[in-house]
């Protein structure tokens, strides 16, 4: 049986994420107000707010139920009740109360900065109607010696099964996001790594949030349909169609029909998986699971040109807001040395009752040195 220790530094678990959510939520008010537009609830089918902690329920219950029936042993006389017995000591032990409040802190709180993200990107549009993507356009060109950064793409990688699997990289990327919040918040036992990610993902939103207000944009796939219509159909073209035809109808009925989640300028597929990539490194993951970051976060760069969701200084943007997200919620959740982010180790659990090498009788605190897997079990 082992007794959970904690000794964090001064600030509450999760300060910065929450103050993203309340900054978002601020935003969400004075715009709704200005504008005269609705806020509202940005998953009408199952709502957000029993989506999320239904996620975090199931991966809690991926923890523990196979951790139970693998100690409980093969099915035999009295196996019941050793699985009821086994269950409420697999609960105990991976489950203190301090493990539960860090979860359902980090969910609300990722929460509130998802839910105002969503409706201050919808809002964008009727805060600043002008549009940059002409000025993007033109800079992607001067970027890349005159030519088009997609129709580069398209011609490197060609038109066929090419857009086939850049689509599945972008609806790999969907799943992602909810997956590694789920893992950041349940399956790793190093909160203070957990803490950083999930504060980093609220950063991500809380600065593309701003940029897409103060630089709206449609993105190539829609201001240059030209370039793109040579693509097949794929789900990427079906959703692109339905996400315009959604923002057609919230301009129209001014925020009445539901929100628009149309911006381009920057890159959040990118700006994430800048920070994903980051913090994989930082808290030294499994040398395959940084590759595999790293080789995604190529696949999203070229997916998000190549399906014309982003121009290329959308890229390079979301990759500048990413790195700095990772670097400000060191920061905020004491992951630095000096003002160099690192992984600062959760001090480490001992068993109930054991004693300190340096103080016999008393309960260790000495921090661990820094694990080679430090975010995974």
């Amino acid at each position: 049986m082992y007794r959970h220790q904690e000794k964090r530094r001064g600030a509450p678990l999760f300060a910065l994420a929450w103050l993203a959510g309340l900054g978002l939520a601020v935003l969400t008010v004075v715009f709704s107000k200005l504008e005269d537009i609705p806020i509202r609830d940005p998953d009408s089918v199952v709502p957000g707010y029993i989506r999320f902690p239904a996620i975090v329920l199931g991966a809690i219950a991926l923890d523990v139920v196979p951790r139970t029936f693998l100690a409980a042993g093969r099915p035999g006389a009295g196996w019941a009740g050793r699985i009821a017995t086994t269950f409420r000591t697999v609960l105990k032990e991976r489950w203190p109360l301090s493990h539960w409040k860090f979860a359902l802190n980090g969910v609300i709180a990722w929460y509130l900065c998802y839910a105002a993200f969503r409706n201050v990107k919808s809002m964008a549009p009727f805060v600043h109607e002008r549009n940059f993507d002409s000025q993007l356009a033109d800079l992607d060109k001067f970027l890349f010696a005159g030519h088009d950064p997609a129709a580069t793409l398209h011609a490197w990688f060609g038109t066929g099964l090419a857009a086939h699997f850049f689509s599945s990289v972008y609806i790999v990327w969907i799943a992602l996001v909810p997956v590694s919040i789920a893992i950041a918040l349940v399956w790793t036992r190093q909160t203070r790594a957990g803490e950083w990610y999930v504060t980093a993902v609220a950063v991500d939103w809380a600065l593309g949030a701003v940029l897409y207000v103060l630089v709206p944009t449609v993105g190539p796939i829609y201001s240059d349909r030209g370039t793109f219509a040579g693509l097949p159909e794929t789900y990427v073209t079906r959703l692109a169609n339905s996400m315009w035809d959604d923002r057609v109808a919230t301009i129209n009925s001014h925020g009445e029909s539901g929100l628009q989640t149309i911006a381009a300028f920057a890159s959040l597929h990118v700006g994430i998986m800048m920070t994903i990539c980051l913090i994989v490194q930082l808290v030294k993951l499994a040398r395959w699971v940084r590759i595999t970051a790293w080789t995604f976060f190529g696949l999203t760069v070229l997916a998000t040109v190549y399906l014309g969701w982003h121009f290329f200084v959308d890229v390079i943007a979301g990759a500048a807001l990413g790195a700095f997200a990772v670097w400000i919620a060191g920061i905020a959740t004491g992951n630095r040395v000096g003002l160099r982010a690192r992984l600062v180790p959760d001090p480490v659990s001992v068993p109930a009752g054991s004693a300190s090498p340096e103080h016999p009788g008393a309960l260790a605190t000495r921090s661990a040195p820094l694990p080679d897997h430090p975010a995974a079990d």
